[in-house]
């Protein structure tokens, strides 16, 4: 666009005359800016009342009949170390206090704040918060042997976000921490692995985000038994209700040693569609199982399959150790309890479910910590109870794309006592 010498002319006009205006617009340096000159005692909280929870408690109150209160702040102790600060707005008529170490009286000190940072007169009231979550969880805490270590277990039932933190002694006997697991989940179980099959001495103890600590439960453990299973004594073992093989994707390629394409895919469909579908195999050597990983078709020169398509999404491991014998494999409603059988004897070793996206984007969106957790392989652990077995089914019940009519899995790998 051309502008002619008039329309030049008014606009050099008009940036002379904003040029001349001052701005009204005050700038803000941030949230702490005294936001009133009014220095008047505020009036404090009155008709205070106290609602107990575990490891803290809900205080409501009235807040004096001000314009000038900008918040109320609660100061109180957790532990004999640790001092907190709660706040809640002026919008609100209660406050909420949390971390105490133990079930007993604390003091709080309530105070009104107004805009211009002067503090009322303090208002002090007694909370006895029920049992923290913590010391909740510290009775339920169980360590049991398991294959190469220590198998630990505790219940969380205020799903609170807790530590379970493991200690052993080093090579001067003082103990130090070798795992910290942090979890919000109402049962917790997790095994530490690596330990010879002699006598090893561990302590576990939970701690809150606060900083509080349990006491510590100390018990000598002495690992079972366990090695890699060895994949080179691995075949397959086809049954006649075993789904037919696609693409090439053959059987073998389940413990080939890699995760990468190509691994095992069933027809895809399977036709005529039998679901679920099943596949079996020999380990070559009967074991007593302790554990698995299992891979599934991550990105490859097709694309992205991550959390799509023939992954298994939910599955049952068959085991025997006497010669197998087919049959057509319950559906998921109507499994026999995991150490139960068949009719014609195959024991369940369990169903296992495929975790979530740790983002949780929709599909095909992922992040590079989806994508390393999906490459690092999902792994289970087998019951301690279970008998031997050496021929193995997988029964695919339902995949990631929920059309149930294939399935793919790129490797498997077993842990066990085979002696």
């Amino acid at each position: 666009m051309k502008y002619s010498k008039h329309h030049i002319h008014q606009l050099l006009l008009l940036l002379i005359v904003m040029a001349a205006v001052p701005l009204s617009c005050k700038r803000l340096d941030g949230y702490n800016e005294i936001v009133s000159t009014d220095m008047t005692q505020p009036g404090p909280v009155t008709d205070v009342k106290v609602v107990n929870f575990n490891g803290g408690a809900y205080i409501t109150y009235k807040l004096p009949n001000s314009s000038n209160i900008l918040y109320v702040q609660a100061e109180y102790k957790i532990n004999d170390n640790t001092s907190r600060q709660s706040k809640s707005s002026y919008y609100s008529d209660s406050i909420t206090v949390s971390g105490f170490a133990k079930s007993q009286d604390y003091e709080v000190v309530l105070r009104t704040v107004s805009r211009a940072q002067v503090s009322s007169e303090p208002v002090k009231v007694t909370v006895h918060p029920d049992t923290p979550p913590y010391l909740l969880t510290r009775p339920t805490v169980t360590m049991q042997q398991d294959f190469g270590g220590v198998n630990i277990t505790c219940l969380n039932k205020t799903k609170a976000n807790l530590g379970i933190i493991t200690i052993a002694p080093d090579a001067t006997n003082k103990y130090q921490i070798i795992a910290q697991n942090y979890t919000n989940e109402d049962t917790i179980t997790f095994s530490l692995r690596g330990y010879d099959t002699i006598p090893h001495q561990f302590g576990v103890y939970v701690t809150d985000q606060w900083g509080n600590i349990s006491d510590t439960l100390l018990s000598t453990i002495t690992p079972v038994f366990e090695a890699q299973m060895d994949k080179s004594l691995f075949q397959a073992y086809p049954l006649g209700t075993d789904a037919r093989t696609g693409f090439g994707w053959v059987i073998q390629y389940l413990w080939n040693g890699t995760a990468q394409s190509p691994g095992y895919h069933t027809e895809q469909p399977i036709q005529p569609l039998v679901w679920p579908a099943v596949i079996t195999f020999d380990m070559g050597k009967a074991a007593r199982l302790s554990r698995y990983t299992i891979w599934n078709r991550g990105i490859d020169g097709s694309g992205n399959w991550l959390w799509q398509a023939g992954a298994p999404q939910r599955w049952v491991l068959w085991g025997r150790e006497d010669q197998p014998v087919d049959e057509t494999m319950p559906d998921e409603h109507n499994l026999p309890p995991v150490g139960g059988q068949t009719p014609n004897g195959w024991i369940n070793l369990g169903v296992f479910d495929a975790p979530g996206k740790p983002s949780r984007l929709p599909n095909p969106q992922y992040t590079n910590a989806d994508l390393a957790f999906w490459n690092a392989g999902f792994s289970y652990n087998f019951p301690l109870n279970l008998p031997k077995v050496r021929y193995m089914r997988f029964e695919c019940l339902s995949n990631m794309a929920q059309t149930n009519n294939f399935f793919n899995v790129t490797e498997l790998t077993f842990w066990g006592d085979p002696r």
